[in-house]
């Protein structure tokens, strides 16, 4: 930590940190998870030079500077540090800004953890911003085009459609019949109300 913190003081006027230190800064971050005093005091000397932005793009640093902001209750921090952050993990950048707002639900209704359901009903009401999934957001939904032929099924041959059926659908719709199954189980009861 010593050679560090000296390390970081002495290159604090250059552009860019060597590389020695940025891999110590991932090193040490990795070894003092548990220790939150010696991680917060860390964190905060990284993040107080005006050269951070090459610290946050290692993966571990991400990690424990999101670490020293939750257990500060700065979710909002954290969120923004990931938005910033040019680590190029970004499943994990991904999962992270899952924990932030889990973490967040958890301390609002005084919970220890969440169920399934309720980490999926966090998921939904925070996506995670563009510059963590470029590509976009996996959607579970299926296509239009896949979702019209269904629905002409269900109105022109039948809502419950028997084995054979839903095996000639998923074939067709390059679905798996279970899917199939579970489709026209969700559509009976969305006509139902």
């Amino acid at each position: 930590m010593k050679l560090f913190m000296a390390m970081l003081k002495e290159n604090e006027n250059e552009h860019c940190p060597p590389t020695k230190l940025l891999n110590l800064a991932g090193q040490l971050c990795q070894e003092l998870q548990s220790s939150s005093p010696s991680l917060e005091k860390l964190v905060e000397a990284m993040m107080g030079c005006k050269n951070k932005k090459y610290f946050l793009t290692n993966i571990h640093v991400v990690r424990a500077c999101v670490s020293v902001h939750i257990h500060k209750g700065q979710h909002d921090a954290a969120c923004r540090l990931l938005e910033y952050c040019e680590a190029e993990e970004k499943d994990e950048l991904v999962q992270l800004w899952h924990e932030i707002h889990y973490q967040r639900v958890m301390e609002k209704h005084q919970k220890d953890c969440l169920t399934p359901l309720q980490k999926f009903r966090c998921r939904k009401r925070n996506p995670p911003p563009i510059s963590l999934c470029p590509e976009g957001l996996k959607m579970r939904n299926y296509s239009e085009e896949v979702r019209q032929r269904l629905r002409r099924f269900a109105a022109e041959v039948t809502a419950n459609p028997n084995m054979k059926q839903r095996e000639g659908l998923a074939r067709d719709t390059n679905l798996q019949p279970t899917q199939v199954y579970n489709w026209f189980a969700n559509y009976r009861r969305r006509q139902k109300s």
